[in-house]
């Protein structure tokens, strides 16, 4: 739709019902979940048997609501904590990527770009499977030649996390670049020739024009983290993460309690949204 010439009223007709249409085809499905999520029966899914918090709070025994069923709460617990950590490593790497790309004099950064970014275009199953494959065949080789027991390289939290790292920090990379682009050097050279030392120039200068992008890498890191599936897959030990506990309900059959906790997750989500949203836009007033 070119704003500047003018439409007929059967084209702008058909535009709004094409917006209108598409936002159903998005929204619909979420709100029949959080809908769902009240509903008193026994399966997550219509008819409507009447409105219920027991998938809340119900302690049982027919109907154990999300805040007294301990395996939902431990891989939610699970996920935060991978998300968390996958969140601080990968703005941290993150950032300090985006410093290197933006070096002029650095030789090697098209082959070093090229490499970070490969991960994107991989399929997460196949790089699930590699990950698995290399700490698997890395910690056989130190047990059986040093007898060493290398913990982290086994299915759990921490190869979990620098499954998602592996990925996950690309991302960051590219939104704090892109950022770091726009930024004016003369205002590191004006603060140098004030007498800034280099770790006051981008701590207090490079830094604060980076935060808005810095934070937003670092939420973007934390929400991909939390709904990643398939390649945590291959990586979980038995403390499976939420998206897993969630496939594996659906699959074998579940109650309402995963519409319940659909609920918390999409009003989370759209909390954190607008607050994002509240900041940037009282940044730039």
């Amino acid at each position: 739709m070119i704003r500047t010439l003018p439409n007929s009223k059967s084209y702008l007709s058909g535009f709004r019902f094409f917006t209108l249409l598409y936002f159903v085809f998005l929204f619909a499905p979420l709100v029949v979940i959080m809908v769902l999520a009240f509903n008193d029966s026994m399966f997550p899914s219509l008819p409507w048997k009447g409105f219920t918090l027991d998938w809340f709070f119900g302690e049982g025994p027919e109907k154990i609501g999300i805040f007294y069923d301990k395996m939902n709460l431990r891989s939610i617990a699970t996920s935060f904590k991978v998300a968390i950590s996958v969140s601080i490593l990968s703005t941290v790497v993150g950032t300090m990527a985006a410093f290197l790309f933006e070096q002029e004099d650095f030789k090697f950064k098209g082959t070093l770009y090229f490499l970070m970014v490969a991960p994107l275009v991989i399929p997460g199953v196949i790089l699930g499977i590699s990950i698995l494959l290399f700490s698997t065949t890395v910690g056989l080789f130190f047990e059986n030649t040093f007898g060493i027991d290398i913990k982290i390289l086994m299915p759990g939290f921490w190869l979990i996390v620098f499954g998602q790292f592996s990925f996950i920090t690309t991302i960051v990379t590219i939104v704090i670049s892109a950022r770091l682009r726009k930024f004016d050097r003369t205002l590191e050279e004006a603060a140098s020739n004030l007498g800034a030392n280099r770790f006051a120039v981008i701590w207090f200068i490079t830094l604060q024009y980076l935060k808005p992008s810095i934070i937003g890498g670092a939420a973007i890191a934390f929400l991909l983290s939390f709904e990643n599936f398939n390649t945590t897959t291959f990586l979980i030990s038995s403390r499976p993460t939420l998206p897993i506990i969630l496939y594996q309900q659906v699959r074998d059959g579940s109650t309402p309690v995963i519409n319940a906790i659909s609920f918390i997750l999409i009003v989370s989500v759209s909390i954190i949204a607008v607050a994002n949203l509240y900041y940037r836009n009282k940044e730039k007033n």
